[in-house]
């Protein structure tokens, strides 16, 4: 029998991060890469549709890990739900995505089953039946491949942009759903939730947005930010910048892009006046088009870009608004 490598997608209110696509990426690399068979777990309440909704990809099994006390979520519930069913199957592998929730109850779940994690992976490599998972350091500037020597199941969490949601291969039919029960006493849960970051108070989780308009040290001056933030609005995307405007306060810190910040993978990433520094790069290099505008034209940023404007921003970003607006209006 060949090895399982367990994919557990994210879901919040009956709706899937969109992440949980780039993990399954990921999932079938290795797998087509090892000859590994590939399964998807489902965690939560009430959780059939979000199955069926996985089952169309390329996988083996998709399990419906479900119990009244998953909902809401709860790093305890999802713990031993997780521990519980691992606990019944022979796992070799398991990936998640490197998201707020997943850092929040994959330490505990490992611990508690005597494992480690290999956290934030942007890639990995398979050394002659080896497997090697990649690990950024020092904010991005050295790369380390990691491996387990402890006994399966391994854990592992890949970073945001790390694989191509868009790229998940669709199954010739539907993977079967297997609903499991759990058994989950309502006293282990210690916390009572709080809202979730997205939802909270001027915050933002950019790692769902699928256009990301951001600012640099070009845009001079806190007033002259007013100018990205109508172009973001027109293309229907979220504003964004990197670490030296945050640290002016310029734009809350929810808002920054890299190393420090948040790390992105949208459709589309718009940088203006942004040089690109390493530790900025490393939080958006997995976007799936990037086009930047700076008026320097050995900045950085255009090594990584699909398309690079060498000018002034000031002079690009307000006919360009102008030019969306009326594409959008129509003739």
């Amino acid at each position: 029998m060949p090895e399982t490598i367990l994919v557990v997608v994210e879901q919040r209110e009956g709706k899937l991060n969109r992440v949980s696509w780039e993990t399954l990426t990921a999932g079938q690399a290795i797998a087509a890469d090892t000859g590994w068979q590939l399964e998807a777990a489902v965690v939560g309440s009430g959780t059939a549709a979000i199955a069926a909704e996985v089952a169309g990809k390329k996988l083996t099994k998709v399990h419906a890990l479900d119990s009244p006390q998953l909902e809401p979520y709860t790093p305890d519930s999802y713990a031993l739900a997780l521990k519980q069913f691992l606990s019944s199957q022979s796992m070799k592998l398991v990936l998640l995505p490197h998201t707020y929730q997943v850092r929040d109850f994959v330490p505990k779940l490992a611990t508690s089953m005597g494992r480690t994690v290999i956290s934030d992976a942007i890639g990995y490599k398979n050394e002659n039946g080896r497997l090697l998972f990649t690990r950024q350091m020092f904010q991005g500037k050295l790369s380390a491949d990691v491996s387990f020597a402890s006994q399966a199941p391994w854990f592992v969490t890949f970073q945001n942009g790390s694989f191509r949601g868009d790229q998940v291969t669709a199954g010739a039919g539907r993977a079967p759903v297997e609903t499991v029960k759990l058994d989950i006493p309502g006293n282990i849960i210690r916390n009572q939730p709080q809202p979730v970051f997205k939802e909270a108070k001027q915050a933002v989780d950019l790692g769902q947005a699928e256009i990301i308009v951001a600012v640099g040290r070009g845009i001079k001056e806190q007033k002259n930010i007013e100018l990205a933030k109508q172009l973001a609005e027109v293309l229907g995307g979220e504003l964004a910048a990197s670490r030296p405007i945050c640290d002016s306060g310029w734009l809350p810190m929810d808002r920054q892009i890299g190393s420090s910040g948040q790390t992105v993978a949208p459709k589309l990433y718009l940088a203006l006046g942004i040089s690109g520094a390493i530790q900025h790069i490393v939080g958006m290099k997995g976007a799936r088009t990037i086009i930047a505008i700076n008026k320097d034209s050995e900045a950085p940023i255009f090594e990584i870009s699909d398309y690079a404007v060498v000018a002034n921003l000031f002079d690009v970003v307000p006919p360009l608004i102008e030019e969306i607006r009326k594409a959008k209006a129509g003739p």
